[in-house]
């Protein structure tokens, strides 16, 4: 059986030549739309929409109560389709993603789809609370549905052509915790980061203006479907086909891929590291050609028709920090370490 790809278009979409000037106005006004709902957190903003046009999962990162679930909801109701959630627990099985099983009032066993299959295809927005929770065995279906936007059930295979996956982690407590796979890290296009906002003006709002503290009413406020989810995919090939990257930000994106596998070889130096043994694995090829997708995305939003070398280090770190997969002794250390290669990277190799 052929299984689909990652850009397989939905029924919505047309063979028509789109208007990617009319499409970033509609991509701005999204932006505007999710900041009514979320204060404080424009870079996030930007990230997710960035993620959205190029048809990639985030995975977030954050503090308990940092508005996490209320941005996903803000995304899922101005890109309309459907938008499902799940908690990871420890007895969470596979199987409570596709169906689940009761009795009906006649006292009858009784099997009705469970979140991914509620809405069949027009799923859009699925978020994986504390993903760190679930069983490994849940992390593989996981895996095959964003990998392939599809998934067995039933005998028979159920297609997502609009699917993007959402998944945050629950980084204070590790008791009964499993620490997400490389295969499955690799496949979020972005690691986007969370955090309470420190603008005084934005903080004061949080408080004391009521319509956050209702966050029902606040996302029924939003205008729904912005953005035609449904034509997505086929803005984003537009997209990846319009926007070019010249030669000269080819072979620097290559010179930063080799610094970062081989950073020794690249002279690099970072205290208190043995930069020989520091990288165990990562930045794979999967991982560049996210980063390049996303950048051409960035390039287009700005209002531009190729790709500089801003837009490659721009968004560097939420694309490819979490691919880059350490020596177990500098694990505990991994995010100022990580944080600290690609500094020196990007001071390494010089920019076009």
């Amino acid at each position: 059986m052929n299984r689909p790809t990652l850009d397989r278009q939905s029924n919505a979409d047309t063979s028509a030549p789109l208007d990617l000037v009319s499409w970033r106005r509609d991509v701005e006004n999204f932006q505007n739309e999710i900041a009514k709902a979320v204060v404080g957190q424009e870079r996030a903003i930007r990230l997710l929409t960035i993620a959205v046009v190029a048809r990639g999962h985030v995975l977030l990162e954050g503090d308990v109560g940092v508005g996490k679930t209320t941005l996903l909801r803000a995304v899922a109701r101005a890109l309309g389709g459907a938008y499902e959630r799940i908690e990871g627990t420890i007895d969470l099985m596979p199987s409570d993603m596709i169906y689940h099983t009761f009795l009906n009032e006649e006292g009858k066993p009784r099997v009705d789809p469970g979140p991914v299959l509620r809405h069949g295809s027009d799923l859009s927005v699925f978020f994986f609370n504390e993903i760190n929770r679930a069983r490994p065995q849940v992390h593989s279906l996981l895996l095959r549905l964003m990998a392939e936007r599809s998934i067995t059930a039933f005998n028979r295979e159920h297609v997502f052509p609009n699917l993007l996956v959402f998944a945050d982690r629950n980084r204070i407590e590790r008791e009964e915790t499993f620490e997400l796979p490389a295969a499955a890290r690799d496949r979020f296009l972005m690691e986007v980061s969370i955090s309470t906002p420190t603008d005084t003006a934005a903080r004061r709002d949080l408080l004391f203006e009521t319509k956050f503290h209702d966050v029902d009413s606040l996302i029924l406020s939003l205008k729904e479907g912005v953005l035609d989810h449904g034509r997505l995919n086929a803005l984003s090939r537009a997209i990846q086909n319009t926007i070019t990257v010249s030669p000269v930000l080819e072979q620097y994106v290559l010179d930063i891929w080799t610094a970062i596998r081989e950073p020794a070889n690249a002279g690099i130096s970072i205290g208190n590291v043995d930069v020989t043994r520091l990288v165990a694995g990562g930045a794979s090829p999967r991982g560049m050609s996210y980063l390049v997708r996303a950048a051409r995305v960035q390039a287009w939003l700005s209002g531009r028709d190729m790709v500089v070398p801003e837009d490659i280090r721009d968004i560097f770190q939420e694309c490819m920090a979490h691919r880059i997969f350490l020596a177990p002794v500098y694990e505990l250390r991994r995010d100022e370490i990580v944080r600290s290669l690609i500094s020196a990277v990007f001071a390494k190799v010089p920019a076009p």
